[in-house]
């Protein structure tokens, strides 16, 4: 399969090494350094079982890639849309564009450029951190999640499951991705907001009864929220599979927390934010969540 991947940064670097495995694998970045290490040194991922390098092309513009079979998004929320209509000459009437990144209202902007049904939306339960350029700390289980916007399956995410399969990860399809988006947004619009507040790795969290405090609370306020759109969500469940987060990745450096130590904008308005425009259209009150929203922000402003 043909593939070109927007974002060569620490998660679009784990997919475009492990999928060059078996694929033709373009990574598009505008960091000329990043491009050039990766196609002089190739992509090594640093995982507990060992380091693995990799070797997909690193390009800054997508015009001598050409046609692809399948274009996954990793950039920033916040530049979804620059991205695609940067690259649409990667694009042509069956290319399908799939998601992974963090938070809701991708679908929206990627639906300007691709009908629905080309459109791949999903969660990966993998991590990264960048150590330097082309250089990745490679965490989770490669277990990656999809499905078609339409909710239908048909024979091409079928070859991009059989893909994914074949490289190494563990990818599944469901006609309800909705529910496992909502799933990721719980832990990431309170574990992985706090520690950007906080400035904490992972461990942290579960550790500190006030930091607890707080993701309880987050919980409690997206849970009434994904109820109001037909989302099953138990709050004890998913306060237990975000401690298990939190006490198995006791190191890890959330993508929302590093980016407020390095004075980068953040994607809050794709989970805080998104979640607080969701709780406003069914008139429900997440006071906490506004909180967090306008914290991050803060910080984002904030001169070190």
């Amino acid at each position: 399969m043909k593939i070109a991947i927007i974002g060569a940064g620490a998660m679009g670097s784990i997919y475009g090494g492990i999928l060059s495995r078996h694929n033709n694998v373009s990574l598009i970045d505008t960091n000329t350094d990043t491009v050039n290490k990766i196609n002089r040194n190739g992509i090594v991922l640093q995982a507990s079982e060992g380091s693995n390098t990799y070797y997909p092309k690193a390009y800054i513009s997508s015009i001598d890639v050409g046609i692809v079979d399948l274009v996954i998004i990793f950039v920033k929320s916040l530049f979804t849309e620059a991205a695609i209509a940067a690259n649409q000459s990667l694009i042509n009437g069956s290319t399908y564009v799939m998601t992974l990144q963090n938070g809701f209202g991708h679908e929206e902007i990627i639906s300007k450029f691709l009908p629905l049904n080309r459109i791949v939306i999903g969660t990966t339960e993998d991590n990264g951190a960048i150590l330097s350029s082309g250089i990745i700390r490679h965490g989770g289980n490669r277990k990656t999640n999809i499905g078609l916007l339409n909710g239908k399956t048909d024979s091409h995410i079928l070859d991009i499951k059989k893909s994914f399969d074949e490289c190494g990860f563990i990818c599944s399809i469901y006609d309800n991705i909705q529910q496992l988006r909502w799933n990721k947004l719980f832990t990431n619009a309170s574990l992985s907001v706090i520690t950007a507040m906080l400035q904490v790795p992972i461990g942290y969290i579960y550790k500190n009864e006030h930091a607890w405090n707080l993701v309880c609370q987050l919980v409690s306020e997206a849970v009434e929220v994904a109820h109001s759109y037909n989302i099953t969500a138990d709050v004890k469940a998913i306060l237990n599979d975000i401690k298990n987060v939190s006490i198995n990745s006791p190191d890890g450096i959330t993508s929302i927390c590093s980016d407020i130590k390095n004075d980068r904008k953040t994607e809050v308005d794709f989970i805080s934010g998104a979640l607080v425009k969701a709780a406003s259209a069914h008139n429900i009150p997440v006071p906490s969540h506004k909180f967090v929203l306008e914290a991050i922000h803060s910080l984002e402003d904030k001169v070190n």
